[in-house]
């Protein structure tokens, strides 16, 4: 079931880093380049809803989709967060608490399930509320300016990243807990 609907989604998200970042480095005006990759970033970020729910709905659920699921989300927000690094539009900081935390527990459920333990440390509303600010603020710091008329995204964007962030360790300490005394009794 490599080539389902839903996996090809998936991988969708993986092909959209290179075209997103490249947006930044084509023969455009800068509102023009924010713009497109904005709109690219919000549509290829929809495929991960869009994937799990075709999954579900065509009964093609499959191990390897599981697998390759959050592993697109996280690249794509890695690779986001590194542009918008390069942009200064985001402290490198905060990119570093996102993505490495990203790290620790990909690396800590892969640990866990070696355990027979992951439904441990099985997604949280904390973890959930974490994706979603980051998804919101990624879009507005890409945009980088006054939507509406009315709304500085930058602006906006700059506290949803720092909100994330919190979120990010916040979520981290919770896994963190709830994997320690499965940790302590396999030690």
């Amino acid at each position: 079931m490599f080539l389902t609907i839903p996996t090809l989604l998936t991988c969708t998200r993986i092909v959209a880093i290179p075209l997103i970042v490249g947006v930044f480095y084509a023969p455009l005006d800068t509102p023009t380049r924010n713009l497109i990759a904005t709109i690219m970033f919000i549509v290829f970020a929809a495929t991960d809803w869009f994937d799990g729910y075709l999954a579900r709905k065509l009964n093609q659920t499959s191990a390897f989709g599981a697998f390759l699921d959050p592993v697109a989300d996280k690249f794509l927000v890695c690779a986001a967060l590194l542009v918008l690094v390069h942009l200064q539009r985001t402290d490198v900081f905060v990119a570093l608490i996102i993505i490495g935390r990203e790290i620790a527990i990909s690396a800590l459920r892969e640990w866990m399930a070696h355990l027979g333990a992951s439904k441990s440390v099985a997604v949280h509303m904390i973890g959930k509320l974490k994706t979603m600010a980051q998804m919101v603020a990624i879009p507005f710091l890409l945009y980088d300016g006054v939507a509406f008329g009315v709304m500085d995204t930058g602006v906006w964007g700059q506290w949803l990243i720092w909100i994330a962030a919190v979120l990010t360790v916040w979520s981290m300490v919770y896994y963190l807990k709830k994997a320690l005394p499965e940790i302590r009794a396999r030690l």
